[in-house]
């Protein structure tokens, strides 16, 4: 018996005294909070994992206890699945259960699971969404994806140029709740207990530097990645390179094969094989499991639950015809939040930092800012300051309002992402890339920064100092120049040399002082416009062209003015 995690087994509740039924309320108030309003139930399972099942009269008074516990807390029971087992008693009919148990969080803080939809361009990601949210089949000329695009030309090309959000609710007893039902997205969110938010992201090469930024500033709990079943898995499309960064940010992933009605299952079913093999690479080692019936939704939703799950459920879908829509949804309202309550609950206890991704002018309202919060809570009338400026100052500003998928709500918590309207500031003030974070902070931003990078790809023999490019760490996203890499292997076979001959020194580190490819070394980096917040730890990606790295950073060197 586990005792963190949302899932509990239990082998039977048959009449249990009021102190046993408080005992098991306080145990199910517990899993409910570790699942951040969600639990599983396995009934007819002992302790040690053993299916041992129940009788039907056990069983119907076994629920009839589940029931009188949920309605104490408020929640609801769904029966996901169930089967029976072998008895040794012959002719009795024994089963096992598996029971979801979901109440409403208080205070509108709904379960929100945010979703990366990757894949190259033309694999139907934005039309797939559009079904799902809006829960209307496609008419197999791109209607379903009309209402996901932001700008004309998007409507034009029928390709998706910028990152857009759309959700996808449920209810405490894991009825789907969409726009079919509802009209907005405020009753969306008031009527669900869950919610799943996708951010659509762009396909096409061109638009790569924006599908970057997307996944990094918007810090996804899962990557769904896209493959259209007619093209497969397309040889200089940006499948491989979508992967890649889900993977090197360490984001879960979903595979789903789309268009199965386009072509024959002989072209879909290579296609999932081409998916498959791609997944299961020694670059990737992941482990693909094909769903094919509702009883594989739950066993891969649990797969993926807790950290090092290396399960990536493979679903073949429909959006004209609908076909295996059902279990695509069904998978999504019952896959469990990447973090833990007490991750959640720790990140939490710290002083508020909201990444600022997206700035707006309302009317009537003033300046408002969309990102992600990383740390803390944030409250209305909180005042805190936002920066650095160019000139690395951080200017005050209060917090008046906050909206959650357009829903106003009072507070949010950390691993959110919400819009808040500030006063006291004018929106040419704020950029994307700021930070909005409390006063005790002492906040200081940067010029300079040390990271330890892996080179993982560069096309000339190795990487210099002089070389530029995109640096994207959480909402920031600019140029940057290696200053220095400091190869200290290298450097120390010289140790002796360098300290006879100051001369030879500077000829050798300028000599051996580049990174190659597949190698790891401390690099310099310094910003080429202007500073930038950054945080010790924090997971940095790079690139220019084919040039591709990833490292984590390690010191950050504090900026002064004039530093420029």
């Amino acid at each position: 018996q586990e005792e963190e995690g949302n899932v509990e087994y239990k082998l039977k509740l048959v009449d249990p005294t009021e102190s046993r039924l408080e005992h098991l309320v306080t145990q199910m108030k517990w899993r409910l909070q570790e699942g951040q309003g969600e639990a599983i139930y396995k009934i007819g399972v002992e302790d040690n994992g053993v299916c041992a099942g129940l009788a039907d009269s056990e069983f119907q008074a076994t629920m009839n206890t589940l029931n009188s516990m949920a309605e104490r807390l408020g929640a609801d029971l769904t029966v996901l699945r169930e089967r029976e087992v072998d008895s040794l008693v012959l002719g009795e009919r024994k089963r096992v259960s598996e029971v979801l148990v979901r109440r409403v969080p208080d205070d509108q803080q709904f379960l929100d699971i945010r979703v990366s939809v990757l894949g190259n361009a033309d694999a139907g990601k934005s039309t797939l969404l559009g079904v799902l949210t809006q829960g209307q089949l496609d008419n197999g000329r791109g209607q379903a994806r009309l209402n996901l695009f932001r700008h004309l030309h998007e409507i034009q090309t029928g390709r998706t140029s910028s990152i857009s959000h759309e959700i996808l609710g449920f209810d405490s007893k894991g009825n789907v709740i969409n726009y079919s039902e509802l009209q907005t997205s405020e009753s969306i969110c008031s009527a669900s207990s869950k919610i799943i938010t996708f951010i659509d992201l762009a396909g096409h090469h061109k638009y790569l530097r924006t599908t970057i930024f997307g996944l990094t500033s918007h810090h996804p709990d899962f990557a769904m990645l896209v493959v259209a079943a007619n093209r497969g898995v397309v040889m200089f499309g940006t499948t491989r390179e979508h992967l890649g960064l889900a993977m090197a940010l360490g984001v879960p992933t979903i595979a789903v094969v789309t268009k199965i009605d386009l072509c024959p299952d002989a072209v879909s079913n290579r296609a999932c094989r081409q998916l498959e093999k791609l997944l299961s690479s020694a670059g990737c080692g992941r482990i693909p499991f094909r769903v094919r019936s509702e009883d594989d939704v739950y066993t891969a939703a649990a797969g993926m639950a807790g950290e090092g799950s290396k399960i990536v459920p493979l679903f073949k879908v429909s959006s004209l015809n609908g076909a295996n829509l059902p279990l695509l949804t069904k998978f999504f309202n019952v896959l469990s939040p990447k973090k833990s309550q007490r991750e959640q609950e720790k990140l939490m206890q710290e002083l508020p930092q909201f990444q600022v991704d997206e700035v707006f002018s309302v009317p009537e309202v003033g300046a408002v800012v969309g990102g992600t919060l990383s740390h803390g809570v944030i409250t209305e009338r909180d005042n805190l300051v936002i920066g650095p400026t160019t000139e690395g100052e951080y200017l005050p500003a209060t917090v008046t309002t906050i909206q959650r998928n357009r829903a106003p709500c009072r507070v949010v918590r950390a691993g959110q992402a919400a819009s808040l309207s500030l006063i006291d500031i004018d929106k040419d003030d704020i950029r994307k890339g700021m930070v909005l974070v409390s006063a005790q902070l002492n906040p200081t931003c940067c010029m300079e920064f040390e990271a330890t990078v892996y080179l993982l790809y560069h096309p000339t023999s190795g990487l210099c100092p002089g070389f530029q490019a995109t640096i994207y760490v959480g909402s920031v996203m600019q140029t940057a120049v290696v200053k220095n890499i400091h190869n200290d292997e290298v450097m120390s076979v010289f140790t002796e040399i360098i300290n006879e001959c100051a001369r030879v020194c500077i000829i050798f580190t300028h000599t051996f002082e580049s990174l190659n490819q597949n190698e790891q070394s401390s690099v310099t980096f310094r910003f080429v416009c202007h500073p930038e917040h950054l945080r010790t730890g924090s997971t940095i990606l790079f690139r220019e062209r084919t040039t591709k790295g990833i490292g984590q950073i390690t010191k950050v060197l504090r900026y002064k003015p004039g530093d420029h």
